[in-house]
């Protein structure tokens, strides 16, 4: 009796422990949530926060690599941007450009090849692989390899191009073609969007699509009305990394024409980099990356503020 009483007083304290465990594990469960994030948040203070903060502070000032120290001028910078600096409009106007016709084009692109792809045809898996395998290039090597496309003589767009009897298009040489010319090679890297999409498309109900076959609905009533609502928080996702990428292009322009012709292709980061790079104006070109970083901010709030107008989730 003494031994199973003993037994019965070990097992009430170990089941007391572990309730205390247990409840001492649920208060502090943010705690341990927090550790582990703890080295991720020590970097985005340091590398993030401190350079934004430092980023700021120097577009108030004027300050010249190797010439002095940073001296406070406060919005003289700004004033400048907005004034004073025609090739700031102008790389702004560009870059506009580039974002209003790039971005759609890019989204209509991979949405209809992920349709295309989400179909059951032979050899599905390959397709897939070969479409997205020209997002994997750098943009660096993408560059050199449109530059031999765009060449005017010889070129393969324009040999393409003259199998219909058109005439070669001086498609890097002048300031009509050069932006979009940019454009179409912005198309090359589709491939981060469809999987997205391809993603997106599979996680729809097929039952949907039969309750549409037995009420009669044809492919198209099919795609507006089922198909493009469920896709819509993935749209959205696209549009907005779209968007924030599309204003920061810079690797294409600087390679393949430096701005040019006339300033056709001088986008607001190439602007940016010349200000901080060759001129070596740190304090002016932290004011033009505060301006586009004001302007990414705005155009991202707008377009999540207007969103629960179109984009749909299940349940909601």
């Amino acid at each position: 009796m003494a031994a199973q009483s003993s037994a019965s007083v070990a097992t009430l304290e170990s089941r007391a422990t572990q309730a205390r465990l247990s409840r001492w594990r649920f208060r502090n469960r943010r705690w341990v949530g927090w550790l582990f994030i703890f080295p991720w948040v020590i970097g985005f203070l340091i590398f993030d926060v401190s350079a934004l903060v430092l980023n700021f502070y120097l577009s108030l000032t004027s300050f010249t690599v190797g010439a002095r120290a940073p001296q406070w001028v406060g919005l003289a910078n700004y004033e400048r941007v907005f004034v004073q600096d025609k090739l700031a409009g102008v790389s702004f106007m560009n870059t506009v450009y580039y974002v209003g016709l790039s971005v759609p084009l890019g989204m209509a692109v991979a949405f209809t090849l992920a349709l295309l792809l989400n179909a059951e045809i032979r050899g599905r898996g390959v397709f897939r692989t070969i479409y997205y395998l020209p997002s994997l290039v750098p943009v660096a090597a993408a560059s050199i390899i449109w530059l031999f496309i765009f060449r005017t003589r010889n070129g393969l767009l324009n040999l393409f191009l003259g199998l219909f009897g058109i005439n070669p298009v001086p498609w890097l040489a002048r300031p009509e073609w050069a932006k979009p010319a940019l454009v179409l090679m912005s198309l090359w890297f589709f491939g981060q969007q469809m999987v997205i999409y391809l993603a997106g498309l599979q996680g729809i109900p097929t039952e949907l699509y039969e309750a549409a076959d037995i009420d009669g609905a044809d492919a198209l009533q099919k795609l507006l009305r089922i198909t493009i609502p469920l896709m819509t928080p993935m749209l959205f996702f696209n549009l907005v990394m779209g968007i924030i990428g599309s204003f920061q292009v810079f690797t294409a322009a600087f390679l393949m024409t430096g701005g040019g012709p006339m300033n056709a292709t001088l986008f607001y980061m190439l602007h940016l980099y010349n200000n901080a790079f060759r001129y070596f104006l740190m304090g002016y070109s932290s004011a033009l990356a505060v301006v586009l970083f004001v302007v990414i901010l705005a155009l991202t709030l707008f377009v999540n503020k207007t969103s629960g107008r179109w984009v749909y989730y299940g349940g909601t």
